[in-house]
């Protein structure tokens, strides 16, 4: 296989571990591979949009979604380290308001696949990260959608001792966010 699938805690978002080969000139993988993926995770997925972020230390994005154009993400870290997490807002799920949080980062080279019907967010832990993530679908400002980071109904365990006494960098928007019981949700 040339990547290990690992479920997290919500088991439709996976953990992708690429086969890395290394030497003493460095390092080769590949980041992408359509019939591979399918073969690891049974998931058949059509990207249409590749974006890229870097962030300074501290900096929190999300907890992002889009109701009307739902998006799956493959989210990689190519430099730095971030927490990333997702949260079901799938209504009729079992595991609805539930969380899952995986360190990414350039050096452990795991990728997180998080299907649509989920939000999305991350906090840098590293003095700057990049981040690349491919989606299912385009952006759509209308029908993105913001859930409160630190809303007690989700008790995300965000590695805030990571920051060293900062406080979390957010925007506006972020800082602005729904709380799951009044957020828009997947039915």
């Amino acid at each position: 296989m040339p990547f290990t699938v690992t479920p997290t805690t919500l088991s439709e978002v996976l953990i992708l571990e690429p086969k890395v080969f290394g030497d003493d000139r460095g390092f080769f993988l590949e980041s992408f591979n359509e019939r591979d993926f399918l073969n690891s995770t049974g998931l058949s997925v059509r990207f249409v949009q590749d974006n890229h972020s870097q962030s300074k230390k501290g900096v929190m994005r999300g907890l992002h979604y889009q109701l009307d154009q739902p998006q799956g993400k493959l989210v990689r870290v190519t430099q730095g380290e971030v927490f990333d997490v997702s949260v079901n807002l799938q209504r009729n799920h079992p595991k609805f308001g539930q969380w899952a949080g995986v360190h990414l980062s350039a050096q452990n080279k795991k990728q997180l696949w998080i299907p649509p019907g989920f939000a999305h967010g991350f906090l840098v832990l590293s003095e700057s990260a990049d981040v690349m993530y491919k989606t299912t679908d385009y952006y759509s400002p209308t029908a993105e959608r913001c859930l409160l980071w630190n809303d007690p109904a989700l008790a995300i365990a965000w590695p805030l001792s990571a920051l060293a006494g900062i406080a979390p960098t957010l925007t506006p928007k972020d800082l602005a966010g729904s709380h799951l019981a009044t957020a828009d949700v997947f039915v």
